[in-house]
């Protein structure tokens, strides 16, 4: 709950999450990384209630539902929409690959690059996952001159769900209809991909197409360094590609600002 009764007296979640706000707010403002999840628009809405200098974006990444551009188009259209140089189905054509659960380029080509130089806020929290659970309030990020605040890392998902109830804020409707996060669509570090497919046949169809581009020149590749080639053509390796992963993954973890 967001008022909690302690032993040392009531703790007003809410307020506390302000006051980290306002605490740490630097001279020329906050860049809040606002992916349009219930996350995010808890953190903009405490961000406007602190009353701090800020500038919201968000990064189209191409593979995001259409309900949730459609959400951020109607009710947060102060938040910047960048637009990436390349689409994801162009990424996976020119590098003739596909960001997997390992190596995940795509997080860093569309979605992180804004925010250099800045104080970055974002709406992780510690309840999400094993991974983030190690996360830290304030981070640093040297190699881009970034720092990191995140002041609802401490909420629950009920916390997150009892703000948006209690203040009426309006949310993407995909959480009405059980999806649990709203990231980019066959994003490899989920496993719901059958309700993907059921849900967003145009964007699966899609992939494959690009996967079938890319494949001659990633198998080219391959056979010139002399490694193995283990999928027979591009529909095998997009099969492979989504497949569920043989060790657990966490069905939440997605990217830092999601």
């Amino acid at each position: 709950m967001l008022i909690e009764n302690t032993l040392f007296g009531v703790r007003d979640k809410v307020q506390i999450a302000i006051d980290r706000i306002r605490q740490f707010e630097p001279p020329e403002g906050y860049y809040v990384a606002f992916s349009g999840g219930k996350d995010s628009c808890v953190v903009l809405d405490l961000v406007k209630r602190a009353g701090v200098k800020y500038d919201a974006h968000y990064n189209l990444t191409t593979v995001d539902p259409p309900e949730l551009v459609y959400f951020i188009r109607e009710h947060h259209a102060d938040v910047e929409v960048h637009t990436p140089k390349e689409t994801m189905w162009q990424l996976i054509e020119r590098k003739a690959d596909v960001p997997t659960r390992g190596v995940r380029w795509c997080c860093s080509i569309l979605k992180e690059g804004g925010g250099n130089g800045r104080t970055v806020i974002t709406g992780v929290r510690w309840a999400e996952s094993a991974r983030r659970s190690k996360r830290k309030m304030v981070e640093f990020c040297s190699g881009k001159g970034k720092s990191f605040l995140q002041p609802v890392i401490d909420w629950s998902d009920d916390d997150v769900w009892e703000y948006i109830h209690t203040n009426d804020l309006p949310y993407c409707s995909l959480y009405d209809e059980g999806f649990k996060r709203i990231g980019c669509i066959l994003c490899p570090m989920t496993t719901n991909h059958d309700k993907a497919f059921e849900r967003f046949p145009k964007i699966a169809d899609a992939y494959k197409r690009s996967m079938n581009k890319a494949f001659t020149i990633m198998a080219e590749r391959k056979k010139r360094n002399g490694a193995k080639l283990i999928w027979k053509n591009g529909d095998d390796w997009f099969k492979w590609w989504i497949s569920k992963p043989t060790r657990k993954v966490d069905p939440d973890q997605t990217v830092i600002f999601e």
